[in-house]
């Protein structure tokens, strides 16, 4: 949510929004100061990351995650996709039974992309494992578009220029 309040104090909100970053910008995030409180870029809190790259490293765990990294030539972001939509008993108080189904069968198609080598695009929550960043994957798709990774390279660069860079966080918002 961009709010102007004058043109010389432009201010933004980016909660729920997925934010385009290139990888070392993702992993250079301050860290929350509590576990309730989001990762930062300049002061601006980010809770949702959108990015594009190559996929190096799979881990998968049948029917409760697969791990894995997506490389976009500035670094590689550690993901995680949950596979335990159905099993898991916190999900099972917060959720309704339709749902929790709707959300196993998006998360078991998201798992069919991940494979070493595929070019594709992530989309989920900036948190941390054990400290780091990560993200908790809501879903991939694989790219076929041999111009996406550039695309995404410029479309990161120029959002960081424009928009992330010159903007102060309002409170109020």
């Amino acid at each position: 949510m961009l709010q102007n309040n004058n043109s010389k104090n432009p201010s933004i909100s980016l909660h729920n929004t997925h934010v385009k970053l290139l990888a070392f910008d993702l992993l250079t995030l301050t860290p929350p100061s509590s576990p309730d409180q989001p990762f930062t870029r300049k002061s601006i809190p980010i809770t949702r990351l959108e990015t594009l790259g190559t996929i190096t490293l799979r881990d998968h765990k049948p029917s409760k995650f697969l791990r894995f990294a997506i490389d976009d030539g500035t670094g590689c972001i550690p993901c995680i996709l949950w596979l335990n939509h159905l099993t898991s008993p916190h999900l099972a108080r917060r959720r309704s039974p339709q749902d929790l189904c709707l959300l196993a069968d998006a998360a078991a198609r998201s798992a069919e992309v991940v494979k070493v080598g595929v070019v594709a695009r992530v989309r989920g929550r900036v948190t941390a494992f054990k400290g780091r960043v990560q993200v908790t994957v809501t879903d991939v798709v694989g790219e076929r578009d041999p111009n996406a990774e550039i695309l995404h390279w410029v479309d990161c660069v120029k959002l960081a220029r424009n928009c992330y860079n010159l903007v102060t966080f309002s409170s109020s918002s």
